[in-house]
């Protein structure tokens, strides 16, 4: 009798145990690291030379890098932020400039409120934050292009509409003050600093402007890691550190004048900068018009959206006009009669460019328990930093345009420990 039970105790045991693997799978989200994925705007990959960021450098020491992250094209704000989250180029995930038309939405730009917090105009792909959500993980997002809408029916867990006028411990404080409320820690953070593009667009990037910009958002990173050790979370979060582009100088006068070099009376200007697009007139006859923009220029090339070179990966999508003309690198593009109405001189920085620019590169580092120590892999273009954050959350990744394979040399090796011995200044 005591065998025959003996038999079936072992047989039950057995049975169970692929329960009990299930159970440990299903447990296992509860274990994963929260991931703190951080923009510094504009951040040119080539700063990190200057000297001047010592606990990002600390960061970088004690974790993983590259010698720089590829922008996609165009190297604007809102569309490459936008790729970061979602693995897309701008041409696939809707967000094609920072001024865009369309016509069912109307006009978007970036100091449109009504247009920002519209759901409808970032629908066409998915941010990580909303799949996060839609598999029971909580978020707390200090700032991130897309973070006000309402996007495949959720939103962040915590959210503010922007504000340019909070500094950047401020916005580090509003973070940590999410991260300390009772219940279940949000697992996906961002946080946003736009001080050292204010200071590239307003002086240049080699102003000391710049460089002090440079050091106050270093302050805030260094002020960010002290806080997260005070509250045992240092060593449970993986920071990604990103920018969405670089900058270039553009002298005082490098302006290429739109209605000089064609007629602009048989277009519709969508935007104008680095990038200007154009569109035909209803109803008018454009043909002239339309030629002499396509034709040859000084310091800007133009193009029929069609006929973009296939590398920019951009033109399908219909948001992109018509027409379109990149400025040379140090130039931007606008009208006699936009110029009039500005209430500030043009930009001393700018970007936007060919993103294959080394102007343009943007920054890549990141640090953490998941995250290898003093590792250095080769440069990537920025959709790969969507798979990346996926693997870190354990969530499958929607269709992307990215590669984990481009990234996963910075992933900390099986076995190898996870504990920091790094110092910060």
């Amino acid at each position: 009798m005591n065998a025959t039970l003996s038999r079936w105790s072992l047989l039950f045991t057995l049975l169970l145990l692929p329960l009990a693997g299930c159970a440990l799978r299903e447990a296992a989200p509860d274990a994963r690291h929260a991931v703190l994925l951080v923009s510094i705007d504009a951040f040119r990959a080539d700063y990190v030379e200057r000297g001047l960021t010592p606990h990002l450098a600390a960061l970088a020491r004690d974790g993983a890098t590259a010698a720089y992250m590829l922008p996609s094209f165009p190297s604007l704000t809102f569309p490459n932020h936008y790729t970061l989250v979602t693995g897309r180029v701008p041409d696939r995930n809707g967000i094609v400039n920072n001024t865009m038309w369309d016509p069912a939405l109307g006009k978007f730009s970036l100091g449109n409120r009504d247009a920002t917090s519209d759901g409808r105009w970032w629908a066409q792909a998915e941010p990580i934050w909303v799949t996060a959500q839609k598999h029971g993980l909580r978020t707390a997002t200090m700032f991130w292009p897309g973070t006000e809408a309402e996007i495949h029916g959720a939103r962040p867990d915590h959210w503010i509409p922007f504000d340019d006028s909070l500094t950047a411990r401020q916005r580090v404080d509003k973070l940590l003050a999410w991260i300390d409320l009772p219940g279940p820690r949000p697992l996906f953070d961002t946080l946003y600093f736009d001080d050292v593009d204010h200071a590239g667009h307003e002086f240049g990037p080699d102003s000391k402007q710049v460089d002090e910009a440079l050091r106050r958002v270093d302050d805030a990173l260094g002020y960010l890691v002290e806080q997260l050790r005070r509250r045992g979370l240092y060593d449970a979060t993986n920071l990604v550190i990103v920018s969405d582009h670089g900058m270039a100088d553009v002298p005082r006068g490098n302006i290429v004048f739109a209605d000089e070099e064609t007629d602009l009376d048989a277009l519709d200007a969508i935007s104008y900068g680095v990038m200007a697009t154009f569109n035909a007139k209803q109803g008018v006859d454009g043909s002239r018009a339309v030629a002499r923009l396509l034709g040859p220029h000084a310091h800007m090339r133009c193009y029929r959206k069609e006929a973009l070179p296939a590398r920019l990966d951009y033109g399908k999508n219909p948001r992109v006009p018509a027409y379109l003309c990149l400025a040379e690198t140090g130039w931007s593009i606008t009208s006699h009669e936009v110029l009039a109405k500005r209430t500030m001189p043009m930009s001393r920085g700018e970007h936007g460019y060919d993103n294959l620019d080394p102007a343009m590169r943007a920054l890549f580092v990141a640090r953490g328990p998941d995250i290898g120590r003093g590792v250095r892999i080769a440069p990537f273009p920025n959709v790969d930093v969507y798979p990346l954050l996926a693997h870190l959350l354990g969530l499958r990744p929607l269709p992307n345009d990215g590669n984990l394979g481009d990234v996963k040399g910075v992933l900390r090796a099986p076995g190898t420990s996870a504990s920091s011995a790094g110092q910060f200044p």
